[in-house]
């Protein structure tokens, strides 16, 4: 197994490169913010280590022995090698760039997101962006997001979550189903009509809806059963069933009269949109331009 390098191998090594580079204990000394009495011990302690003298020295003189001449070339591009590295963390804190990984819902981001990365990407070419979209459950920090999009309650304390936005669960139907089999007057009766249910539900079958703050529970009885929202709306726009999804899945076809809302004097029960990262302390700028871009396009306005 390789020996780890401990913090006083670097502390001499930057001393002496710092001495050479300075011409003098001195200089190197105010460089680095130490005495020279600092520096001078630090050296002494680097030769001993070493084996070899590395520096002829006098009252006025100084110059390399021949060990010393060789140490300080790949001592010297170690520190370098050293400050390069530094300097590229830190311009990933400063200047958003690099791979951005983002997951969003199927629906809300085809529907919601699209010109948001496109704008975000004019505004930083720097970034490269991969995207997914679908309705599964996301691990983020084990599958490698640097931002999830989450419709709903957070579980994870972990993670952080800014809320953007927020929407409602709204039941819908096409006007030519309602046409054909009547418009439920309320929740009860759509026990007596084929319905279009979200397979990713923990239990989904079962609708449950608000009045006068009191839960309603129905459970209804499925014609299809998709993993998709957009599927949900696409099978309700064709008249196969009545289906219950968030308004911002399907508030297009409603402004068009594809799709009619029903049992809408229910109370409302809004539910809040975020975006999840894995860590708050040294945030990448990728992810904090990001994240700050999509909060302030939408500034909690609901969809």
């Amino acid at each position: 197994m390789q020996k780890v390098p401990n913090d006083s191998i670097f502390e001499g090594m930057a001393a002496y490169v710092a001495v050479v580079n300075a011409g003098s204990f001195v200089a190197a000394a105010q460089a680095l913010g130490h005495s020279s009495s600092y520096i001078s011990k630090e050296i002494s302690k680097l030769e001993k280590r070493l084996g070899s003298r590395l520096l002829n020295r006098t009252t006025r003189t100084l110059s390399l022995t021949d060990a010393g001449r060789a140490y300080y070339e790949r001592a010297n591009q170690i520190i370098i090698d050293a400050e390069n590295a530094e300097r590229s963390i830190n311009q990933l804190q400063e200047t958003p760039s690099g791979l951005l990984r983002v997951n969003a819902p199927g629906s809300f981001g085809s529907r919601h997101l699209l010109n948001v990365f496109g704008e975000f990407m004019q505004h930083h070419p720097e970034v490269k962006l991969e995207l997914e979209f679908n309705d599964r459950v996301i691990d983020v920090v084990a599958e490698g997001y640097d931002v999830v999009i989450r419709v709903g309650a957070i579980k994870d304390s972990n993670l952080v979550a800014r809320k953007f936005t927020q929407s409602r669960m709204v039941t819908i139907a096409a006007p030519s189903y309602l046409e054909k089999y009547g418009t439920p007057l309320n929740a009860e009766e759509l026990t007596q009509h084929p319905c279009i249910v979200y397979s990713l539900l923990p239990t989904p079958t079962l609708w449950t809806f608000y009045k006068d703050g009191q839960r309603i529970n129905i459970n209804v009885e499925p014609r299809a059963i998709c993993n998709s929202s957009h599927i949900e709306v696409s099978m309700a726009t064709q008249g196969i069933g009545i289906t219950r999804v968030p308004l911002f899945t399907c508030e297009k076809e409603v402004r068009e009269c594809k799709l009619q809302l029903i049992l809408d004097d229910y109370d409302e029960v809004p539910f809040e949109i975020f975006a999840i990262y894995p860590h708050r302390q040294y945030l990448t700028a990728k992810v904090r331009a990001f994240v700050d871009f999509v909060v302030d396009t939408f500034k909690e306005n609901s969809v």
